[in-house]
């Protein structure tokens, strides 16, 4: 429809340019001495338009040779950068098919032909590092790194992998330093930090970059939280030969990272100090705070303070936990503690009745061979022996 309007209005165009030309009786009269012309102003209009018709073309054929150079130069180096492309896009295509050692002979082929050679030196690297050959790794790092100064950044990121994988957790640590002073970090940086760290063993950074990663959702909640536990823990451990660094762990623990495993930990690590009394009083506030089956069985390993008392307590929690094997292997504890011989064989094997653990097996045997019945005391050995907790 709409070449049709086009059509129609050429023609309109046409008739009212005939039609204009008709009544038209001008002319045109050119005098150069001695000679004059007389031509009619139609004509003259149709010969100027028809002279800068002519004009136009002989200019702009003129213009398209001299440009001829230039374009063919244009049409090569576009057909050498869709080369590029193809090629670049198979390497990729072949990293993600898992086709490493084909990936990186296509990036080689493309780095020696001058092909985006930093790009192409950089899928090479990550197709050596899938291949395990850390040397070849290393070596087209440093290629694409000379080939262009921004693959600097992408270059350290594979380089920390590389270490780690390695479990060269120090290099790495030095490497995501490089990298932060080249151009900061990332969260994909962070989280390579945080596995460095943990194979370094620096439970403080670990925990830092853990709650930064927590903050900004990039770890899950859950994953975030065992990862502080397990720094928190390893923490503690490291602090076990002193009272007072402990004590003052313990107190900036924030309450929102605190949890039975980690109570545990704490209370092994005081009753290990011998600071039993400490350790008494700790169990039993987390006790009443949050039961825990495992932390009250250490109840029983705090020797000293007031039995009666300790006894007593222990009898209150048992209303209320009557099914708890640790709970009553604290009482029998105690109870051999107190030389209550009956009451600790009572509470040993109802404990022995609800869980068949080494553990109650042990004190078993330990309660007959304090009451001379050796033979009684062997059986529980024996099969104390066949147990693995």
């Amino acid at each position: 429809m709409k070449g049709l309007l086009w059509v129609l209005a050429l023609f309109a165009l046409a008739v009212g340019i005939s039609l204009a030309a008709h009544f038209n009786e001008g002319y045109l009269l050119l005098v150069y001495p001695p000679y004059r012309a007389e031509i009619s102003l139609n004509l003259a209009l149709l010969l100027i338009l028809g002279g800068f018709v002519s004009l136009y073309a002989l200019l702009r054929g003129v213009a398209l040779t001299l440009s001829l150079p230039r374009r063919v130069r244009e049409y090569r180096q576009r057909r050498q950068r869709d080369k590029t492309i193809n090629e670049l896009f198979d390497v990729m295509r072949l990293l993600f098919e898992g086709r490493y050692a084909q990936a990186m002979k296509k990036a080689g082929d493309a780095h020696a032909a001058g092909q985006s050679p930093a790009l192409a030196a950089l899928l090479a690297a990550r197709s050596a590092q899938r291949l395990h050959e850390p040397y070849k790794q290393q070596a087209w790092l440093e290629r694409a790194a000379q080939a262009d100064a921004k693959m600097q950044p992408a270059c350290l990121m594979l380089e920390a992998e590389m270490h780690i994988e390695m479990q060269r957790y120090e290099a790495a640590v030095n490497t995501l330093k490089r990298l932060q002073e080249t151009s900061g970090r990332h969260i994909a940086a962070h989280r390579l930090e945080l596995r460095a760290e943990q194979g370094c063993g620096n439970w403080d950074e670990v925990l830092r970059i853990a709650r930064l990663l927590e903050k900004r959702n990039a770890l899950l909640p859950e994953l975030a939280q065992e990862i502080k536990l397990k720094a928190h823990q390893e923490n503690v451990r490291q602090r076990r030969s002193d009272l007072a660094q402990l004590q003052a762990y313990r107190k900036k623990l924030p309450a929102r990272e605190q949890s039975p495993r980690l109570a545990r930990v704490f209370a092994e690590a005081l009753i290990e100090l011998g600071a039993h009394d400490e350790a008494r009083n700790f169990i039993e506030a987390q006790l009443e705070a949050e039961w825990d089956s495992r932390l009250v069985g250490l109840y029983g390993l705090t020797p000293g303070g007031d039995l009666t008392a300790r006894l007593a307590r222990a009898d209150q929690w048992l209303q209320q936990h009557r099914d708890d094997p640790q709970l009553l292997l604290a009482l029998g504890r105690m109870c051999l503690e107190q030389r209550l011989w009956g009451k600790a064989q009572s509470y040993l094997e109802a404990a022995l009745s609800l869980e068949d653990s080494r553990e109650v097996r042990l004190e078993l045997a330990r309660l007959f061979e304090q009451t001379e019945r050796a033979d009684e005391a062997m059986q529980q050995y024996r099969a104390a022996a066949g147990k693995t907790d």
